[in-house]
């Protein structure tokens, strides 16, 4: 056998590895990252709430989060975005920078976090009625099935948990929903145009200034008790749920789609009631199994459903 009859083998196994995953499955597990990321965000939330008020907490995360993506974005010196990008950005920024932090945040102060997690459940039908309506792309009707029996699934679950009561924080829950839904779908139709990461960099520096006077203000007039869960809960909301998760969440989108992707989160309260009860304590009722296996199911119909 001759030197180049040896290398061939390694040239092909190589190349069979570069194309192992297609861009549908990178897409998907990128996105399904994102949605691990987010699970830890109400947890974290709560435990950030445990030594800081909720104004500061939203300011000081958003603040944090803004520093990590102004860094990236200076130290690969990444241009500006075009001017026609920046009423999208403002969107962005407006819906999963700020409107849906702090809605949720105050919202926490009342609600568990097995309540709050039914705007997750509402989450991905509302995105992908704002995608619909944004993008003019029509799902079909068996995506639109599935979509909605998740959700439906996702809320009794979560209603279930609660006790079905309603709280004084659900109009903070849903408030939070809309503004979100309308932020995931802006960031995912810009992330088609620039890198995932850009779009949630971006939308941060956009927030820094307001932030960084957010925090002035809220910090002087809120208590400040520090504690090791406050301390990790703040540094998770920050760099996890804030820019990784985001980063990683609007590149699955641009490469799958808003309405596939945002099916994915049926799975997120499930994940978040999880935590809850590692992280919190909170009990959990045996309908969960149950539970996670229907949103499962409408998953995998959401997701092979043409879109």
């Amino acid at each position: 056998m001759t030197a180049q009859d040896s290398a061939t083998p390694v040239t092909t196994i190589a190349v069979t590895g570069t194309s192992a995953i297609s861009p549908q499955t990178r897409g998907t597990l990128l996105a399904a990252l994102g949605v691990v990321s987010f699970s830890l965000t109400f947890p974290s939330t709560a435990w950030g709430l445990e030594s800081f008020g909720p104004w500061s907490l939203v300011a000081v995360r958003s603040t944090l989060a803004a520093l990590i993506a102004g860094a990236f974005l200076l130290a690969l010196r990444v241009p500006l975005p075009e001017r026609r990008h920046w009423a999208g950005l403002a969107v962005v920024a407006g819906g999963v920078v700020v409107g849906f932090p702090l809605l949720t945040t105050l919202a926490l102060q009342t609600s568990t976090t097995s309540h709050a997690a039914v705007v997750v459940g509402l989450l991905p039908l509302t995105t992908a009625t704002f995608a619909a309506v944004r993008t003019g792309r029509r799902p079909s009707r068996t995506f639109w099935i599935a979509a909605v029996s998740g959700a439906v699934v996702v809320i009794a679950f979560t209603l279930q948990q609660s006790g079905g009561a309603l709280s004084t924080g659900d109009l903070y829950l849903f408030g939070a929903l809309l503004v979100c839904a309308a932020g995931y779908t802006e960031g995912g139709r810009l992330a088609r145009l620039m890198p995932g990461w850009h779009v949630i960099g971006w939308a941060l520096i956009l927030c820094l200034p307001l932030m960084v006077a957010g925090s002035a203000v809220a910090l002087s007039f809120e208590p400040v008790r520090l504690n090791v869960h406050g301390v990790v809960g703040l540094l998770w909301v920050a760099a996890g749920s804030t820019f990784f998760g985001l980063y990683v969440w609007y590149r699955g989108m641009a490469a799958i789609g808003i309405p596939k992707a945002s099916q994915l989160q049926l799975a997120q309260p499930l994940l978040t009631l999880v935590w809850s009860v590692t992280l919190l304590g909170e009990s959990l009722s045996p309908a969960a199994p149950l539970a996670a296996v229907a949103v499962l199911v409408c998953i995998a119909a959401t997701q092979r459903a043409r879109s």
